[in-house]
């Protein structure tokens, strides 16, 4: 790769849901995410073998897949002093070699050799359910502090995906605002977020989010 080559990733793990887990105080939940063989096949809801419960707080297009770091894993396993394998934090998708939370809103992927193409959208938003699933105190105030939430994705070409695909970044917008800056509590350049909401084609969540921002930049 030479130094004008954009970044490449590559996924680690794709993970699903196939059954529901029964949490304490919670009842059943999709959060439960375990490692998939072979090519999944992925459409505009996300990877087809995947559950989702709570359909009102997760899934849908602008949350369709969860992508997250594998970097950002490891340094959680190290302050928990406990393994985290792919999926425990939920996701689809475990990713090392690229920006996750850092990754620019809008942002396109590439991923594998099957056509999917995805796009960056929101932060993921910890909940009780997480928090129950954990099992580790004050886990949804320590997990917004560290604030390395990974991203949700949008599907723009479905495909499929496997363990060891290349994650190319093919588009980069220019409004220079990350995943992590839609963020409640992070810091956030105004200008910045007022050119990404003069964008035409943002998904409402999206455009929720960031004019939360603004209002509070």
């Amino acid at each position: 790769m030479t130094a004008g080559d954009p970044p490449t990733g590559v996924v680690l793990a794709v993970c699903a849901a196939t059954d529901d887990v029964i949490l304490d105080a919670i009842g059943a939940s999709g959060i439960d995410k375990r490692p998939l063989a072979g090519r999944i096949s992925v459409g505009e809801l996300g990877l087809v073998p995947d559950h989702v419960v709570d359909t009102k707080h997760h899934g849908g297009i602008e949350q369709a897949v969860y992508a997250y770091s594998e970097r950002e894993a490891l340094r959680w396993a190290e302050e928990l002093g406990r393994e985290l394998p792919p999926g425990w934090f939920g996701e689809n998708l475990r990713i090392d070699g690229l920006p996750i939370t850092d990754a620019v809103v809008g942002e396109r992927w590439e991923i594998g050799d099957d056509g999917l193409v995805v796009e960056t959208t929101i932060p993921r938003t910890p909940c009780r359910v997480f928090a129950a699933w954990a099992e580790e105190d004050q886990w949804i105030k320590r997990f917004l502090d560290r604030a390395d939430t990974g991203s949700y994705l949008r599907v723009v070409t479905p495909g499929s995906v496997g363990a060891g695909d290349a994650v190319r970044l093919v588009h980069r917008p220019d409004h220079r605002v990350t995943v992590r800056d839609l963020l409640s509590g992070t810091a956030a350049d105004a200008h910045a977020l007022a050119t990404l909401l003069a964008c035409e084609d943002l998904g409402p969540k999206v455009r929720r989010e960031a004019s939360r921002k603004l209002a509070h930049a």
